[in-house]
């Protein structure tokens, strides 16, 4: 299977991390818990993703694609739009590429026409559908569930245009409006540069041990270290909103000195390492004081 460009959480603090991390539980139960907030299309998108890659993982045994739209859940649970799948991140036959460049241009014309505000569901489950839709491209699997995609993609795209219409202009939103989220595209994004690449460690409830696809994420991280010559580390741990601020002030710490000693052990300079404390001071997904949340259980690795 071909690599994808995964989003980095750099686009607004909801970072997709490290590239080759098979082993998703963290990152999906993140996604299952995770109380989505923003406008009702992020919010249903984000029920979408949440479907959708349950279904890779459980049924289909496809950790990859299940992990990568998972972390898209992850972004659009923070309140973010994410934007369907760029073709030229999967590998897919020509005949396909054929089909599946107008349908995309489409349904990008109609969600930039306002149809992610005025029929915010019909919008997210065309989103969801497309991205369905070229993974089991990518596949080959000629199976129901690709034909229902498809499908289903047509009907709910066919669906929207109806309600957007054909004029462009849409009103401008009053002040007491929460404006149109912004979509970011990772192909319009260019190449990262090493100081923006931000890296997320899960950690379960009022736990500071690494699990393995953590792990692996630190894996990436040293990779990513020795590959550019890497002169300064920085890693901040944080919390989620349950419990006192003096203790989760202590735990983020744990959880950051987890990590400091974890690349320490991968090889990685101690003097090069900074590590700080947040608590639960700087939440990903703001909730209510005392809920549990799991993208909020995290320590950030960057670079400077």
């Amino acid at each position: 299977m071909r690599h994808k460009n995964y989003l980095t959480l750099a686009l607004v603090a909801v970072m997709l991390t490290a590239c080759g991390v098979f082993q998703s539980d963290t990152e999906m139960e993140a996604l299952s818990e995770a109380q989505a907030v923003g406008s009702p299309f992020t919010q249903h998108l984000t029920d979408g993703y949440r479907e959708f890659s349950n279904m890779n993982q459980e049924r289909q045994k496809d950790y990859a694609d299940g992990l990568h739209f998972a972390r898209k859940g992850l972004v659009s649970a923070k309140g973010h739009a994410v934007l369907p799948e760029p073709i030229s991140d999967w590998n897919v036959r020509t005949e396909d590429v054929n089909e599946l460049q107008p349908a995309r241009a489409r349904l990008i014309s109609a969600l930039n026409r306002g149809g992610r505000e005025i029929a915010p569901q019909l919008a997210a489950t065309a989103q969801v559908k497309y991205d369905c839709w070229i993974e089991q491209e990518e596949e080959n699997w000629y199976t129901p569930e690709n034909v229902t995609c498809k499908s289903e993609f047509m009907q709910a795209l066919n669906a929207l245009e109806a309600q957007v219409g054909a004029a462009p202009e849409v009103a401008p939103a009053p002040d007491d409006i929460m404006p149109p989220v912004a979509a970011v595209d990772v192909d319009d994004a260019g190449p990262m540069q090493i100081e923006d690449a931000k890296y997320l460690v899960f950690f379960d409830f009022d736990q500071s041990n690494i699990a393995d696809s953590g792990s692996n994420v630190l894996n990436s991280v040293t990779e990513e270290i020795r590959a550019n010559n890497v002169a300064r580390v920085k890693v901040i741990g944080h919390t989620d909103a349950s419990g006192s601020n003096s203790y989760n002030e202590a735990l983020a710490m744990r959880r950051a000195n987890s990590v400091r000693d974890a690349l320490i052990q991968r090889g990685v300079p101690a003097e090069n390492i900074t590590v700080e404390s947040r608590g639960e001071t700087q939440l990903m997904v703001q909730t209510p004081d005392g809920v549990r949340e799991p993208a909020n259980r995290r320590v950030e690795v960057s670079f400077e």
